[in-house]
């Protein structure tokens, strides 16, 4: 089968999207499928055998690490030539709109996806007053597509309610075998808590972006004595947050991957992860594979990952004395969190991303053959 992959962000560029779509992008080569996918220009045009068309674009006022590529007429040209049996919009939003307007004039059928949790976003930036909006836009390029594809039962419900029809699950997926629990290691430890490898160490990954909220792990911090923050990964609002964890023995690591990444995990005590507007939490995933207890809010698709008291603990989203409850006890309960070290990997080892994809290739396959699809939200 031909994909056509129309996606907001790409390599170089790192996050749970681009980790989900590089994955899917070299399994879906291994099984004989070809991609072409469409992102913003990064510098690269191949990854794992599939060529890459760059747009050229400009960095996003509110968020520089994002480019916004603007369609053109030379995308209709690539579609056209390569001709696709499918088009795939992964967060259709600007550079999306051209897949979705070239799946409709060159009568290619099309499915879309949702990662990102874009109305809570906007709470985040001052711009919660446009959510109603940004809703009807949503439903409006959604609704063109004879699938939609979502990563957790929350999202499905959140789209449904809205007034986006056909929405699917599209399962989770994690690298089991680059994250494990062997790869702890005094020497990461060491690097992550600055010198101080006895102390407690709590751990966070991903963006640093407003609506992560990692200024609430602060509390956490300063309600556990001698413990120590890694926070592992970059964005906008790094120097926002390095004033707020001022005076506070936190580190600042910057990006790791691979098997540093991995290593981080192994070595913390707790994976500490308080956003609410998660679709998924990718990265809780990974933490898990590694063995790492996770402590996080009850919220968005993070419950479908996460089972209380088993493979790590919940908190109310709405309740900073809840996460320092549970984070307390984590680390104050060394045999119980060996259990929950066990568990969490147990659980991880549940979702390849090969059967990921598979599941995806079922859903392109009806929708090329234009089977009619139902939602089951």
């Amino acid at each position: 089968m031909r994909i056509a992959l129309f996606t907001e962000t790409f390599l170089p560029k790192v996050d749970g999207i681009v980790t989900r779509l590089r994955h899917t992008v070299d399994h879906l080569q291994r099984l004989g499928d070809e991609v072409l996918i469409f992102s913003p220009d990064g510098g690269l045009t191949e990854y794992k055998g599939a060529r890459i068309y760059g747009v050229s674009g400009f960095p996003l006022p509110l968020y520089p690490e994002l480019k916004m590529s603007l369609p053109r007429p030379a995308i209709g040209y690539e579609l056209s030539n390569f001709k696709p049996d499918l088009v795939h919009i992964v967060n259709p939003a600007v550079l999306g709109l051209a897949g979705l307007f070239y799946s409709k004039s060159l009568n290619i059928p099309l499915i879309a996806s949702y990662h990102t949790h874009l109305p809570e976003y906007l709470h985040h930036y001052g711009l919660g007053m446009l959510e109603g909006v940004l809703w009807e836009l949503l439903k409006a390029g959604h609704n063109q597509a004879a699938i939609n594809l979502c990563t957790s039962t929350a999202m499905l419900h959140a789209l449904s309610e809205h007034g986006i029809e056909r929405v699917n699950l599209w399962q989770r997926g994690v690298d089991t075998e680059t994250f494990q629990p062997h790869l702890a290691s005094l020497a990461m430890r060491n690097r992550l808590s600055q010198g101080h490898p006895e102390a407690p160490l709590l751990l966070y990954v991903g963006r640093l972006s407003a609506e992560k909220e990692i200024d609430r792990i602060k509390p956490i911090l300063d309600a556990i004595p001698n413990a120590r923050l890694a926070l592992v990964g970059d964005g906008p609002n790094r120097q926002a947050l390095e004033k707020h964890f001022a005076n506070t023995p936190t580190h600042f690591v910057g990006y790791l991957g691979g098997q540093e990444l991995a290593s981080a995990f192994a070595s913390a005590d707790a994976f500490v992860f308080p956003s609410r507007t998660e679709t998924l939490g990718l990265v809780l995933l990974e933490a898990m594979a590694a063995g790492c207890p996770v402590v996080a809010a009850r919220s968005g698709g993070i419950p479908d990952i996460v089972e209380d008291g088993v493979n790590g603990f919940l908190f109310d989203p709405n309740d900073d004395g809840g996460a320092i409850v549970a984070t307390r006890y984590l680390l104050s309960q060394t045999e119980e969190r060996e259990t929950l070290r066990r568990n969490a990997r147990q659980e991880a080892e549940r979702w390849s991303w090969a059967a990921a994809t598979k599941q995806l290739q079922q859903y392109y396959q009806r929708v090329a053959a234009r089977q009619p699809l139902s939602s089951v939200a």
